[in-house]
């Protein structure tokens, strides 16, 4: 195709950023539309029928008034609850989900010690049971469900600072010692954690790998472009970065600071998800 590609990337909030500015390192020419369900934020407290219902309900908004030529679902939760619905609705169009980076962290640790670090319902899923045992089935594996940190990462991003207190009391179920061994690794089994993961870094009480599942879905994604579309290509005009709240918010002045370090203009005035879905 003669064309730059259209890229959607769909997450409940800001999370999904992590996976854009990774997929944009790889494909800087495409179209990029970055929608945030903050009108649903946070996905952990919907029941499964309520969010598939919801989200399939956007996304048949947003491919009806953009026509993107792929879509990344930027999100453990919807990735796990919804994607499969997607597929069989769209059997066209390409779907790039969010997996937890179990198998990376079981390949990269030494001691066999690896925790998962994701909300409640992603890491009590079967779905990541099913992971654990293909893929560190050699491994001790803590799995720990924060209930905050995913809101924590998104207030961060609009220029609120969480308490040290308050990140120690969601990380520190990761770290464990045993018979002189002790975790070295951490999947990230949300995109919004790497937002924080500085913090993590300097707050953990010791070194360990934390472990960003983005750049494997960009690779993935920038794969499945690269058949349809070939390799990426400079264009003449600019390419198109924009963002989009389902709240119909106008985003806060550090909000629109962070957008902008992202390379991501924003639509004033979408048409609140209330109306659409």
């Amino acid at each position: 195709m003669t064309r730059p590609p259209k890229i959607l990337i769909f997450d409940s909030g800001l999370g999904g950023l992590t996976v854009f500015a990774e997929l944009v390192k790889l494909r800087p020419h495409a179209d990029y539309l970055y929608c945030a369900d903050d009108a649903g934020f946070p996905y952990g407290s919907w029941k499964e029928p309520e969010l598939v219902e919801r989200v399939a309900k956007l996304m048949e908004a947003q491919i009806a008034d953009h026509a993107p030529d792929m879509v990344v679902i930027a999100c453990n939760t919807a990735s796990t609850i919804v994607l499969p619905y997607l597929r069989v609705h769209w059997p066209s169009l390409p779907f790039v989900g969010t997996v937890p980076a179990i198998k990376p962290a079981a390949e990269r640790t030494r001691s066999k010690m690896i925790s998962v670090l994701g909300t409640p319902g992603t890491v009590a899923r079967d779905y990541t049971q099913n992971l654990i045992a293909q893929f560190a089935a050699h491994c001790s594996v803590t799995l720990v469900g924060s209930k905050r940190l995913a809101s924590l990462a998104e207030s961060h991003m609009h220029g609120e600072r969480a308490s040290d207190a308050d990140i120690v009391n969601e990380i520190a179920p990761c770290f464990r010692e045993e018979g002189g061994r002790r975790t070295d690794a951490v999947a990230l089994a949300c995109t919004h954690y790497p937002l924080l993961v500085e913090e993590f870094e300097r707050l953990a009480p010791w070194p360990v790998e934390w472990i960003d599942p983005a750049p494997a879905i960009a690779r993935r994604a920038d794969q499945l472009l690269g058949e349809r579309f070939g390799p990426d290509v400079a264009r003449d005009q600019p390419a198109s970065r924009r963002a989009i709240f389902t709240s119909g918010a106008r985003p806060s002045g550090p909000l629109a600071a962070t957008l902008a370090r992202y390379g991501l203009a924003w639509d004033v005035a979408p048409t609140p998800a209330s109306e659409r879905a």
